[in-house]
């Protein structure tokens, strides 16, 4: 079975969402660069914990952590999660879309004409 990324990172909250700029562009780059900030910090607590723990246990040392090279089965899997990942950071951007669809159904555009309007930001 396949898992649809995006369809997953989509869960949202009932109500409208609260604007604090008047730039609705402005507002998704904020919203994006915090879902990263959020992300990463949690990211950094875990791998430090770990590294820390395998350093103390002498179990594994930071240099082979550094040396690591995936094979291809764990690359695959990395690319998975790597696909989950942007698919949450870009759930915004997913969740106007549809709002839109949904209001105006006439100007629905494809995911290619949504980027080639951000990329003009």
């Amino acid at each position: 079975m396949e898992i649809n990324d995006i369809l997953l990172a989509n869960s949202k909250a009932k109500g409208k969402r609260p604007y604090f700029f008047e730039d609705p562009a402005v507002e998704r780059v904020l919203n994006i660069t915090m879902a990263v900030a959020g992300e990463l910090a949690v990211l950094h607590e875990r791998l430090d914990t770990i590294e820390r723990l395998l350093d103390a246990k002498g179990i594994l040392s930071r240099a082979d952590i550094e040396a690591y090279r995936p094979d291809p089965t764990s690359e695959e899997e990395r690319q998975r999660w790597h696909a989950a990942y942007i698919a949450r950071i870009l759930r915004i951007v997913q969740q106007e879309m549809e709002a839109i669809r949904d209001e105006n159904p006439e100007n629905n555009r494809t995911m290619d004409e949504v980027a080639d309007e951000l990329e003009n930001i």
